[in-house]
């Protein structure tokens, strides 16, 4: 009687997963139910759909994600994003932000100068000297404090005093008179949170979100001054010359070096994009008060595009993007970072993997409890995937049974799956990216070369839609590159490249190879040495 009771008990069992899978996948992919009716005596969906195979699963999402990348539909796709981006340069309060920073490095820039970048969870106080042409730059001393729990939780002032005795520690280290001169030392803050930025060096505190407690008693302050009272307090004689934003400070460090950096780009858990741009293309309420005089010399200023909240309507979506839309906190808030960011693709990923488990028997048809959570497939994990070329994926199925634990070992034809999806997500990332890059270029060949422009036929719809033709070797551009995403992604950057040469040899067949992708590493601290050395320059002009 025993065995007959175990088999009777398995089959129960197996009927309860069966039902659970259904559930979970009417749960999470609705779309797939619809036109299913009881009247109409279809089999049992969950049962109908677990007869699909791995391979044909694999095919449709290679025909979903690869689908919008012909160079003809992502043309079509840069077009309309390019309406999006003009309509938000004159009147958009949220994105294509001008900042104070006018101005761009010669190159000739020369100086010792104290940089500081404040991110989420790190603060790194540097020194970095500029030695102009062929010297580039160098990092002569720099120190990482982690910003753990206890930091965040540091209110007002204390917040500042904690980051000036970090800036004292790195100034003793170099010299005990470092910093304590007769002249002030000039420093550049690359700021990875909102202010309210009142001139290049200077900007009100705002809440600062993610654990923070830095702006409770000093929200409205100015941030520079906040800085600069807190180092008097250890004697050192400090000002505040130039505040960035990542963005900004990623194109400020390449220009440095490479005249023909224009734009930046930051790709990592989430993204953006900043551009050089013609102060007369933007509306001028955009720019609120500004200093007396600042319009009669700033001809250009370094736009913050906010880029991640562009693509709306625009960027296809598979069912996959549609539950993570629908189910984040802030659905159609950024279209375009939840569907290539670090914070996002593991996450597609595992929605996915979650649909194969229940209806293509992926894993044995047993989703491990862990990746049931949402965000619980970190993008690390589809990265070192996807790298791994080996017959067996061993070094895969280790990191998933490390990360995940799996009832049985996946098999190779799992994990090849995964590594197919993998692909296929990230080079959808890579061409969704390609074609933002490519309608920010191309909106800026527009403004800046408005005589070699003429009106698009294609663009019936929108008849002030332009393409360059132009052979003036003059016209390519160098995007500063910083992120983990752009930089480290096994060929994410190449893949995007590709993509940017057969979008500009479409619609820019006279120039070759106009757009390059080139890494900015530590662009950061850089960024805002440089800040300040052509605020410095600038300054020096003035008298």
């Amino acid at each position: 009687m025993a065995a007959p009771l175990v088999k009777v008990l398995h089959r129960l069992q197996e009927l309860f997963q069966n039902v659970v899978s259904a559930l979970e996948t009417m749960i999470l992919f609705p779309s797939l139910f619809r036109g299913f009716s009881p009247r109409r005596k279809k089999p049992f969906l969950g049962a109908h759909w677990r007869r699909r195979t791995l391979d044909d699963f694999a095919i449709e999402v290679e025909n979903l994600f690869s689908a919008p990348l012909s160079t003809d539909k992502m043309i079509d796709m840069s077009k309309m994003i390019r309406s999006q981006f003009r309509d938000c340069l004159q009147n958009s309060p949220y994105c294509m932000l001008p900042s104070y920073t006018h101005a761009l490095p010669t190159g000739l820039e020369t100086g010792m100068y104290l940089a500081l970048d404040v991110g989420g969870s790190t603060f790194r106080v540097a020194l970095i000297e500029l030695s102009g042409p062929d010297k580039e730059m160098r990092i002569v001393k720099v120190n990482s404090s982690y910003i753990d729990n206890t930091v965040k939780l540091l209110e007002g002032t204390k917040f500042f005093d904690w980051m000036a005795n970090n800036i004292d520690t790195v100034l003793k280290e170099v010299g005990a008179d470092y910093g304590r001169g007769e002249a002030p030392l000039s420093i550049g803050l690359s700021w990875s949170f909102p202010i309210d930025q009142t001139s290049v060096r200077s900007g009100k505190v705002i809440q600062m979100g993610k654990g923070f407690r830095c702006s409770d008693g000093t929200e409205g302050m100015d941030l520079g001054q906040l800085l600069t009272e807190s180092c008097r307090k250890r004697d050192l004689n400090v000002e505040m010359a130039a505040i960035v934003n990542d963005s900004s400070a990623a194109l400020l460090s390449r220009a440095y070096v490479d005249p023909k950096t224009r734009m930046s780009l930051i790709l990592g858990t989430g993204t953006n994009m900043a551009i050089h741009f013609p102060v007369h293309e933007i509306g001028k309420d955009k720019f609120g008060t500004r200093p007396e005089g600042w319009f009669d010399y700033a001809k250009h200023v370094i736009i913050n595009t906010e880029m991640s909240m562009f693509g709306g309507g625009v960027l296809p979506m598979t069912r996959w993007d549609d539950v993570l839309n629908r189910t984040h906190l802030r659905p159609d808030y950024q279209p375009l970072e939840y569907m290539i960011t670090g914070r996002y693709l593991g996450e597609i990923v595992r929605l996915i993997i979650a649909e194969a488990v229940n209806t293509a028997a992926l894993f044995g048809g047993e989703l491990p409890h862990s990746m049931r959570e949402p965000y619980s497939f970190d993008t690390s994990i589809v990265a070192f995937i996807e790298e791994d070329s080996s017959v067996s994926m061993a070094a895969s199925a280790a990191l998933l049974q490390k990360e995940h634990t799996f009832p049985s070992y996946p098999s190779v034809d799992d994990l090849r799956f995964v590594r197919r999806i993998c692909q296929n997500v990230s080079r959808r990332s890579a061409g969704y990216l390609a074609t933002a890059i490519h309608s920010m270029w191309c909106l800026s060949n527009e403004v800046e070369y408005p005589n070699s422009t003429k009106t698009d036929p294609l663009a019936k719809e929108s008849p002030e839609i332009t393409v360059v033709e132009s052979d003036d070797a003059d016209k390519t551009m160098t995007i500063a590159c910083d992120g983990t995403v752009i930089n480290k992604y096994p060929g994410f950057r190449d893949t995007c490249q590709n993509y940017l040469d057969q979008l500009a040899k479409q619609s820019h067949p006279s120039t070759s190879s106009p757009i390059r992708l080139e890494a900015a590493h530590e662009s950061a601290i850089l960024g805002a040495a440089v800040a300040v050395a052509v605020a410095v320059a600038e300054s020096d002009e003035q008298r």
